[in-house]
């Protein structure tokens, strides 16, 4: 009994030191758009932006990908969509009439999300979740892979992926999301993919893991995420609004 206290404990003591490592508060502390900040500790509906980031060494890199999730516990749903990183818009902080990319380029999380606030016509953004595009694949490596079901039969770097249920290692996953030269819908068609990913990832986070997988996905984490999301934040997430899950719509921005 000592020992698996002990043992439990570690876990704990290792998943709040993650968390501490990939919270950044100071890039997003809450969006102006609201009077006042959503509770989660009361349910309160909230947003989510995913950027999937490429960063290189030459440069700060540019949100590859950019996704937005709402999550409303009371009505038990999930909204998921993605905006085409092509899209033309204002940077909010420069004024320009650019892609909406090159936000994070210009003026990393904060002018990114500023960015796509206004893009949305004032939608307030709650939280961020920043992931390295490079790390992608170690994510759901971490997880013991995913499954998702494929519409169009295609091939993608080393790989083939027929149409219907499709099992996915991470470097399988990479390559089925980055894909879109070869897609009739071009950059609609990537998105697609890449919201089928998240959504398995998130409904395989809602499950139960064994130990070794839950300490994979910690130092996945640590490594290659960044958020606002405190652990005490994370843990509320986790237990009142992983129901949301249930009833998932997803859709991209035209």
């Amino acid at each position: 009994i000592l020992a698996t206290g002990s043992y439990v404990y570690y876990l704990y003591w290792n998943m709040k030191e993650t968390a501490n490592k990939v919270t950044d508060k100071e890039q997003w502390k809450g969006s102006e758009k609201r009077s006042l900040n959503a509770d989660l500790s009361k349910g309160d509906p909230v947003s989510i932006l995913l950027m999937g980031v490429d960063q290189r060494e030459s440069d700060a890199g540019r949100s590859d990908s950019l996704m937005m999730i709402t999550l409303n516990p009371k009505t038990k749903s999930m909204v998921m969509f993605s905006i085409p990183r092509d899209s033309r818009t204002e940077i909010v902080g420069r004024g320009t009439i650019e892609k909406i990319n090159h936000a994070y380029a210009y003026g990393g999380v904060k002018m990114q999300i500023q960015t796509v606030e206004n893009f949305l016509n004032g939608v307030p953004i709650d939280y961020y979740v920043q992931v390295n595009m490079e790390s992608f694949k170690e994510i759901v490596d971490a997880i013991g892979g995913v499954t998702v079901n494929n519409k169009i039969a295609f091939t993608s770097g080393k790989y083939d992926f027929p149409v219907g249920q499709v099992v996915l290692n991470g470097e399988k996953a990479l390559s089925f999301t980055r894909m879109r030269k070869n897609d009739p819908r071009g950059d609609f068609g990537r998105t697609e993919r890449q919201r089928l990913v998240v959504s398995a990832i998130i409904d395989q986070g809602a499950k139960a893991f064994n130990i070794t997988k839950l300490t994979e996905v910690l130092k996945v984490i640590g490594n290659n995420v960044k958020t606002n999301l405190s652990f005490d934040e994370m843990d509320l997430l986790l237990s009142n609004y992983k129901d949301c899950r249930l009833n998932t719509q997803t859709f991209e921005v035209k």
